[in-house]
């Protein structure tokens, strides 16, 4: 089925399975595709973000379960927190697996489609990734600035994903913001959809 995806300005793209069939403005696109479902999403919607600290994020920090939170807290465990956790012999494959879904839904939920890794070791945070659909892609070295969940607090230039073009990989965000320059402002924390591969995979509820 074709779905009409439109923002607060009117800014439509039209998705067919993965792939972008067609972009403009609203009205334009369902007169083009009259059959189409329409979702119209509050704020902008632009090409999701790439988070260029996947390998800090996801293999090496600890995303604790909520469960866990009394014992570990809510906040990813890094440094001298991980090594300790580490070094008691509870982290097994099962819970790092675990861990990079959690990292995974977190990195969804600020409009980040793709994650910028050095080779991940780890093979069960590595099929934890790959059964997402978050996007990978390789890096040299380690960036600049600090591993954030939200691309702009990272102190490093926030990258989108490719523009939104008839032929490309549906992968973008919707934020509660007027414009770039609030987005900028205010963070990817006002990231209200997420959608990967054409699918929804976060929904601020």
């Amino acid at each position: 089925m074709l779905t009409i995806h439109a923002d607060s300005k009117g800014r439509a793209f039209a998705v067919k399975g993965a792939w972008v069939a067609d972009a403009g403005a609203l009205e334009d696109l369902v007169a083009a595709h009259p059959r189409a479902r329409v979702r119209k999403w509050p704020g902008l919607l632009t090409p999701g973000l790439v988070n260029m600290h996947g390998t800090e994020l996801l293999e090496e920090a600890y995303h604790p379960d909520p469960r866990e939170a009394d014992e570990l807290g809510t906040e990813p465990l890094t440094g001298d927190a991980l090594a300790a956790l580490v070094a008691t012999g509870a982290l097994t494959d099962a819970r790092w697996g675990a861990s990079a879904r959690r990292g995974v839904q977190r990195m969804l939920a600020h409009g980040t489609v793709v994650a910028a890794c050095e080779e991940v070791r780890n093979r069960a945070v590595r099929d934890a990734v790959h059964r997402s659909g978050l996007g990978v892609m390789g890096r040299l070295g380690r960036p600049g600035g600090v591993a954030a969940l939200d691309p702009y607090a990272s102190g490093w230039p926030v990258e989108f994903a490719p523009d939104l073009e008839r032929g490309y990989a549906a992968r973008f965000a919707v934020f509660d913001v007027r414009d770039e320059a609030e987005l900028a402002e205010r963070g990817a924390g006002v990231c209200v959809a997420t959608v990967v591969g054409g699918r929804l995979v976060y929904r601020r509820r």
